[in-house]
Formats: C-alpha cells, sequence, structure tokens
C-alpha cells in the first residue's frame, strides 16, 4: 500500500479534523510496520525452501496431534484421568498445525493477506485461543504430575472422577478465550476505529504495550513460575524419598506400629506427609498380590513371617514408584526447558516491540520467534505422551500392528 507523500497532506487541513488525524495516525501506523515483505527481501530459492520448511511443520504438527488423538481413541487403557490433559493438549495442537499455519503460510511469504478482514480476524481469535489454551493445558498436566507424585493417596482416589478432569479442561479454554478474544473482537470498535490495514492481518493491540505485559504475563509468565514450581517441588520430594528411602522405608516394621503401616494409614498423632501417602499408594499395588501369590498356610499366618512379607513388598513397591516418578521429574525438565525455550523469546519480543512501538525490531527476527512458538505444537506430541509407557505401546499398535503383535505375543507366556 503506497503512503501518501507530505506534498499530498498539503490539502488535509480543508477537510474534517478527524479525518485529517485518522489519515495522519494511519501513515505513521504503516511507517512502523515492515513495509517491505519477504519476497523482495529473498531471493526465490529461499522463498522456495523457507515454504517448504512450513508445510513441513504444519504436517508434523497435524501428523504428530492424530496419533495421539488416535491413540485414545482406540485404546481404552489411555481412558484414565490424566490422559485426558493430553488429549486436550493435543486437540488444541492439531488445530494450530490444520487452521492457523496454513492460512498464515501465504501472508509470512508475501506480506499481504487477501483473505479478508472477516477470515483475518477468525484466524486472530483461533490463533491467540490455540497458543494460549495450548499453553493452559502444560500447566495442567505438569500440576496433575505434581499432584500424582506429592498427594499420591488423594490423587489416586480421584482417578475414577471423570467430571473434575472435564471441568479443568472446560475451564482452560474459557480462560484462553478470555485472555486475548474479546480484546481481538472489540478493540477497533472501542477505540473507534482500526491501525490495520486493508492488506494487513494482526490484532489492533499489537502495539500497545500495557496490554501485551498483561497478556504477556498471564500467558507465559506466570505459567512458566507454576510449571516450574511444580516440578522443583516434584525434584525436592523426590530427593527427600531418596535420603530417607533404602533404609527407613525398607526396615521391618516396629510391633507397635505394623497394623497401622498394614493398613496404610499413619499412626495416631503423625502428620500426613507424602511419604504416608506414597505409603498407601504402593501398598495397594503391592501388598494384596503378595500375600494371594504365597497362598494360605499356617507358617505364612505367624507374626514373623507376615512382618518379613509386608517388609519386602513394601520395600519393592515404593523402590518402583520412586524409579517412576524419577521419569516423571525427568520429563518435566525436558518440559520446561522446550516451553521456555519456544516461548520467551516471543513473548519478550512482544513486549520489547509494543515499547518502542515497532521501531526497534526487525520483521525477520519477530517472524522467527513467531514460528519458533508454534514449533512448540510440533513437539509437545513427542514430549508428553511419548514419556508414558502406554501411549508409546498405543503408537506401536497404530503404526507397527505387526511388531506389536510379536511383541505381544511374546510377553504374554510370561504375564
Amino acid at each position: 500500500m503506497q503512503l501518501p507523500s507530505q506534498t499530498d497532506l498539503t490539502w488535509i487541513p480543508t477537510m474534517h479534523n478527524s479525518t485529517a488525524e485518522a489519515l495522519h495516525a494511519a501513515a505513521t501506523r504503516n511507517e512502523t510496520w515492515p513495509s517491505q515483505s519477504p519476497s523482495s527481501e529473498f531471493s526465490l530459492g529461499v522463498l522456495v525452501l523457507l515454504a517448504f520448511l512450513m508445510v513441513l511443520l504444519s504436517l508434523v504438527t497435524i501428523l504428530g496431534n492424530i496419533l495421539v488423538i488416535l491413540a485414545f481413541i482406540r485404546d481404552r487403557n489411555l481412558r484414565h484421568r490424566s490422559n485426558y490433559f493430553f488429549l486436550n493438549l493435543a486437540v488444541s495442537d492439531f488445530a494450530v498445525g490444520a487452521f492457523c499455519m496454513p492460512l498464515y503460510i501465504p501472508y509470512a511469504l508475501t506480506g499481504t493477506w487477501h483473505l479478508g478482514r472477516s477470515l483475518c480476524k477468525l484466524w486472530l481469535v483461533m490463533d491467540y485461543l490455540l497458543c494460549t489454551a495450548s499453553v493452559f493445558n502444560i500447566v495442567l498436566i505438569s500440576y496433575d504430575r505434581f499432584l500424582s507424585v506429592t498427594k499420591a493417596v488423594s490423587y489416586r482416589a480421584r482417578q475414577g472422577i471423570t467430571s473434575s478432569p472435564a471441568i479443568k479442561m472446560v475451564a482452560i479454554w474459557v480462560f484462553a478465550f478470555l485472555l486475548y478474544c474479546p480484546a481481538i473482537l472489540l478493540w477497533e470498535h472501542v477505540a473507534g476505529h482500526s491501525v490495520v490495514a486493508a492488506d494487513q492481518c494482526y490484532a489492533e493491540f499489537f502495539d500497545n504495550w500495557y496490554f501485551l505485559l498483561c497478556a504477556s504475563t498471564l500467558e507465559f509468565f506466570v505459567p512458566l513460575l507454576l510449571v516450574t514450581y511444580f516440578n522443583m517441588h516434584i525434584f525436592h520430594n523426590i530427593q527427600r524419598r531418596q535420603r530417607r528411602g533404602s533404609v527407613q522405608d525398607c526396615e521391618p516394621p516396629r510391633r507397635s506400629s505394623l497394623s497401622w503401616r498394614f493398613c496404610g494409614l499413619p499412626r495416631p498423632g503423625a502428620s500426613s506427609s507424602s511419604e504416608a501417602e506414597d505409603s498407601v499408594s504402593s501398598l495397594s499395588r503391592s501388598w494384596r498380590p503378595a500375600v494371594v501369590a504365597n497362598g494360605p498356610s499356617r507358617t505364612e499366618t505367624s507374626s514373623t513371617a507376615l512382618k518379613r512379607n509386608f517388609s519386602a513388598s513394601f520395600c519393592s513397591s515404593t523402590g518402583s514408584k520412586l524409579q517412576r516418578d524419577k521419569k516423571i521429574a525427568k520429563s518435566l525438565a525436558i518440559i520446561v526447558c522446550v516451553f521456555t525455550i519456544c516461548w520467551a523469546p516471543y513473548s519478550l519480543l512482544m513486549i520489547i516491540r509494543g515499547a518502542c512501538q515497532g521501531k526497534c525490531i526487525h520483521s525477520s527476527l519477530y517472524e522467527a520467534t513467531f514460528w519458533l512458538l508454534w514449533i512448540n505444537s510440533s513437539l509437545n506430541p513427542f514430549l508428553y505422551p511419548l514419556c508414558h509407557l502406554r501411549f508409546r505401546m498405543a503408537f506401536l499398535k497404530i503404526l507397527c500392528p505387526k511388531k506389536f503383535a510379536t511383541l505381544r505375543s511374546g510377553n504374554t507366556p510370561s504375564s
């Protein structure tokens, strides 16, 4: 869009003052936005390479998240409380790859929006909604892992309750919508005019530093602090259990406390700590099979044999749960690092760009951080489900059914 020159603006005073100010504001706004499109900055070969990489990223995002959704649909073993959050994340990331990326690729390469104002608004709403929902889902998954490690008893007691995760999943989408979408839809009506050119597509608040600072705090900085807190708390919980673990948890229980530990309850007057909760969690999985496997006999009913059997079973269960919690801590550490790398540059750049009205940030740098943000949606299917054995087996069942059948038949005799 060609801007009017200074000589062309000399007749503006004859017009209404508000019209003149509006034209001048539009001219100033267009000057701050990079008018040079990528097609004029790069050669044809570079543009073809960029288009190929963008399309490839979109396909990886679509296929990776479709795989998670199909695994959830086809494998009933995945349909329990915590995995619903993975499904919610996969749905939002799939929509990013299927809707947001394809519509943005021509705009990114040509620098011009050709799809009309209405579709531009729809694209903006979907893009901000889906990316924000993806971030909030990451926080929800981290919180769920945090509860499974530190509050094992109450967490397992609510495994069969499907209403709780459903409410949380709906709340994620409601909060994500309220953060940006009302501003996208109503900003120009409240302001009385639009600052976005007809051949461009970006939010009206793109240069409003105060709004971007508040929104980025809620969208990135607060989630980052929460995910980091959950991860560190899990790490310290595991360290504390390791220090107390091999000697204290596996020593034969004293006679005075046997009945309470057998029932999986803390002694009277004892505080409800994570160790006591872990005891109940491990006990519920290991104690009953151990008794059934040994079978009823006179010798096993003696007090000494009962203590020995309980101690061995308790030690084995505690050790296996500790190993699983270590894997959870490692996967969450990777998640925090990847989330920070993908989101921090864009969030910081948006705040800086809003403060300097777009004059201090080059368009290519902004585009790079924008696509880095979307890369997080491509990595999520591999970071989250692949950290869990059940998802890996479900993926193997879908992608390599023959290998899965062979592996399953090989494990059948031993089970």
